[in-house]
């Protein structure tokens, strides 16, 4: 934290009480990374969510108390708790935070929709939720037509209802140029934008400059991550992630495919630090996975499009395809594995994004909320 800025920057104790609300808790992804952050900004915050499946996140998220809604039994028993949305809002608006002096949500469904009360919120948004605005689509596909046309119904009445509870939030903070516009466009609020950081763990890994024949991706398994058009790229590719689309790829992959399933961190560390290139090949948020290739001095491959704009630099840490379309990616992919790059300048990008900055960052809008509280009073 530079001097400047922790001038006026206070502890996290003059906060008073804090509750931070997440979604759900149910694994580690990019998201949870970034709450696991907001957390040890926050030492004495209280955890809300509406459901957390015990053992699925990170022993500094399990230890703190965490508190859930009415849906946390329910969720337990179903399937695919994303069945449970037209239950979300319900459950969102029924947490009681009154007791609290400042709430912090990081959402990218419902939590920024929680009752404040007037109370100072700052929000950090992930995304605007995906499945009422502009991946429907993914979502829910036009092969299920009578799920679709339900779907239909509930999203129309959730987005009104998620823009109209978005004039609740005290200040946005977005994770990347791409949801600062989205904000821009569905709630019609400013964002400030605070990057999500990359680990040590990969900035601390051996950089190798010798590569193994493969690239790899690292992602969840959803349609719109667009896996399908890096597996017919006829490159050597290294698959690393759980979710929906998983036993079906192992089914259709073919032999040049390798799907490794959810893996431990040092695992992807390892791939990562042997492979030729990452492959993103769909549009993401901001995407910490471009990040931790460079940390390990494997360049990136992704679609010019959405948050890898914000990180990758053309020709310096990575190369970006102009269509989601094979031909594209196999012209990518070409340039990437022709170049000669500088490993210890992919490193020095992805260090900029550090944990520091955005403790700094975070605390910085957070003491500018809370201020805010003080003149209500």
């Amino acid at each position: 934290m530079n001097e400047s800025a922790s001038s006026f920057i206070p502890h996290p104790s003059s906060f008073g009480r804090v509750a931070v609300i997440h979604d759900w808790l149910t694994g580690m992804r990019g998201g949870e990374a970034v709450l696991e952050g907001i957390l040890d900004a926050l030492p004495g915050a209280e955890l809300f969510t509406l459901f957390h499946f015990p053992g699925s996140v990170s022993p500094k998220i399990e230890s703190r108390r965490i508190h859930t809604s009415f849906l946390q039994p329910i969720a337990r028993r179903v399937r695919d708790y994303r069945k449970l949305l037209p239950l979300f809002p319900r459950a969102v608006r029924e947490l009681d935070l009154r007791d609290f002096d400042v709430i912090v949500s990081s959402s990218h469904c419902v939590a920024k929709s929680v009752q404040a009360r007037g109370k100072p919120h700052l929000c950090y948004c992930h995304t605007p939720m995906r499945y009422v605005w502009d991946r429907f689509d993914d979502y829910f596909p036009k092969s299920k037509p009578v799920a679709r046309a339900a779907a239909k119904v509930v999203a129309a009445r959730l987005r009104g209802w998620d823009a109209r509870t978005a004039s609740e939030v005290t200040q946005f903070l977005a994770n990347s140029e791409f949801v600062r516009k989205r904000i821009s466009d569905y709630y019609h609020r400013d964002a400030e934008v605070v990057h999500p950081f990359v680990d040590e763990e990969f900035l601390s890994a051996g950089l190798a400059d010798a590569r193994d024949d493969y690239h790899v991706i690292v992602s969840a398994l959803v349609p719109y991550k667009r896996i399908d058009v890096a597996m017919n790229s006829k490159r050597n590719l290294v698959i690393i992630g759980g979710g929906p689309l998983l036993e079906k790829l192992r089914r259709t992959a073919p032999p040049n495919v390798e799907l490794l399933g959810s893996v431990q961190r040092d695992r992807i560390v390892e791939r990562l630090s042997r492979a030729r290139s990452l492959i993103l090949p769909g549009i993401e948020d901001f995407g910490i996975t471009p990040l931790e290739a460079m940390a390990v001095g494997t360049p990136v491959v992704a679609l010019r499009a959405g948050g890898a704009l914000d990180s990758v630099v053309e020709g310096r840490t990575g190369i970006f395809f102009e269509r989601q379309d094979v031909e594209s990616l196999r012209r990518a992919l070409d340039a990437v594995e022709s170049r000669h790059w500088d490993r210890a300048a992919l490193r020095s990008h992805a260090a900029q994004f550090s944990r520091g900055l955005f403790t700094e960052k975070f605390l910085d809008a957070l003491n500018r909320v809370a201020a805010t509280g003080d003149l209500q009073q």
